[in-house]
């Protein structure tokens, strides 16, 4: 497949959207995960429409709400203003707690789209391998950065595996498992150290 001149402009709304944004509890750019979500996503066979979900998939839960998911379906078409929309966990402001918007993620995950899925997979697995990779160098102050602490992101995540899985198996969630369950390994060690 060869994306078209839209991935670039979805590419270049992204990063202006996000430009003042970076990821949480550290200083790199917002963009980076972007980027890698719509690679993991492409990766993993994602239409060009996946892949601009992919670099869009926060923009409105961070940057606008339904304003921005409006534009989207304006600039990008129905179908990937919809895939954004199923990754979106919260439209209310404030949010809805933590856990309670986790859950009704998790339970939405289950019926969602093929393409719903397959960018929220993307989406959790770069999250994943970032929290494995940071943990590794900061151990359990990590969780510090997390709403949800050290056991609700480990139930989460451990949530999200299972509902991805639901329709069958994919390379995609069982990439995702084993980076789990490396965390979960490295988190019981912690417990016993």
């Amino acid at each position: 497949m060869t994306l078209s001149a839209r991935f670039e402009e979805a590419l270049t709304f992204a990063a202006r959207l996000h430009k003042n944004q970076i990821r949480k509890g550290t200083a790199i750019p917002y963009i980076s995960h972007l980027l890698a979500v719509a690679s993991i996503a492409l990766e993993h066979g994602a239409s060009e429409d996946e892949a601009i979900a992919a670099l869009l998939h926060d923009a409105a839960e961070d940057q606008g709400g339904k304003a921005t998911l409006s534009e989207i379906r304006h600039r990008f078409g129905d179908s990937v203003a919809e895939i954004v929309e199923g990754c979106t966990d919260a439209w209310a402001i404030p949010k809805p707690s933590w856990r309670k918007r986790k859950e009704a993620y998790v339970a939405h995950l289950r019926d969602a789209s093929a393409s719903v899925r397959l960018v929220s997979a993307a989406d959790k697995l770069h999250n994943a391998q970032t929290i494995l990779r940071d943990y590794r160098v900061l151990s359990e102050s990590l969780w510090k950065r997390f709403s949800g602490g050290r056991d609700g992101t480990l139930w989460y995540y451990r949530s999200l595996v299972e509902a991805l899985r639901t329709p069958g198996p994919s390379l995609l969630v069982e990439e995702l498992e084993g980076v789990v369950s490396e965390i979960e390994r490295l988190a019981s060690k912690g417990d016993r150290d």
